[in-house]
């Protein structure tokens, strides 16, 4: 496969977090006193993730893709000229198809996410109990386009829940709230996110530094509109009003975030002599 290290994103998504708890009994259960009596929060939670998310990967959130701004002429062009590997790519991950919505991960990123990044409720394996627990949580990473802001999106899944009749508390429910709502949950964000930024690929720093790059390396840069991940530099430049391009230097396989995360040293130096080219420029 063709490590696609000579390439320069022109943006990047940004990010907001909730979690999403929906509430059971005070405290677990007997499974066998009170099964099909109790409802249980983590079936009820399974069943509200489900409601987000079409079958084939759609978020089906209410205005969730609202403000989406359609490729231009030389956008689409930009993104139709990223080789596609998507067959050596799926294999290497051991995965036998992408979300049937986008089959093209160039036109994936250009798009928010809805991820469940993490489930909890009650226990497994070996400490697991015959219990309906008390309650369920998903942890979620929402990833934002450059035309979508943290708190709306956050907002939007709000209604959802609402939507799907939960009652949405801020805490703990007190026992009058119990007594008063059959389902209850809490959607929870920590933060205030991190903005998404979009640079036009034909500004003059941009061409730049492609034309730097290439005529350093004899070989043209790919260029992606953005990169699927998150840098949080979006402040600054809206702050300085200058510009922002990406250079990334790892490898597709380097496992980020996860466990043995790793960095091949061919893309390490090769990075460092596209740097030097770019300072060069």
């Amino acid at each position: 496969m063709t490590t696609l290290w000579q390439d320069i994103r022109t943006g990047a998504r940004g990010i907001v977090r909730a979690d999403v708890t929906v509430f059971g009994p005070k405290v677990g259960v007997h499974s066998g006193n009170y099964g099909n009596w109790i409802p249980n929060p983590a079936q009820r939670l399974a069943s509200l993730l489900a409601s987000m998310k079409s079958d084939d990967g759609r978020v089906l959130v209410a205005g969730f893709y609202d403000g989406i701004a359609p490729l231009s002429k030389e956008e689409r062009a930009l993104l139709d000229a990223v080789p596609d590997e998507s067959a050596e790519m799926l294999k290497a991950f051991g995965v036998a198809a992408p979300e049937t919505a986008f089959p093209r991960l160039q036109d994936a990123v250009q798009f928010p996410t809805l991820n469940v990044r993490g489930l909890v409720s009650a226990h497994v394996g070996a400490g697991a109990r015959t219990i309906i627990p008390d309650s369920a949580t998903a942890s979620i990473d929402i990833r934002l386009v450059a035309e979508t802001r943290a708190a709306d999106l956050i907002e939007k899944l709000r209604a959802h829940v609402r939507r799907q009749g939960y009652h949405i508390v801020d805490g703990q429910p007190d026992d009058a709230t119990r007594a008063k709502h059959r389902k209850i949950a809490r959607v929870a964000s920590p933060d205030a996110g991190t903005a998404a930024f979009r640079t036009s690929p034909l500004d003059p720093k941009a061409r730049a530094i492609v034309a730097a790059i290439e005529r350093t390396l004899g070989e043209r840069p790919v260029q992606l509109r953005t990169l699927g991940g998150t840098v949080p530099i979006a402040p600054f430049i809206e702050a300085l009003g200058f510009p922002a391009v990406i250079v990334p230097m790892v490898n597709f396989d380097n496992n980020q975030h996860e466990e043995n995360e790793n960095l091949r040293l061919g893309n390490l130096f090769d990075g460092i002599v596209t740097v030097a080219a770019i300072l060069r420029m």
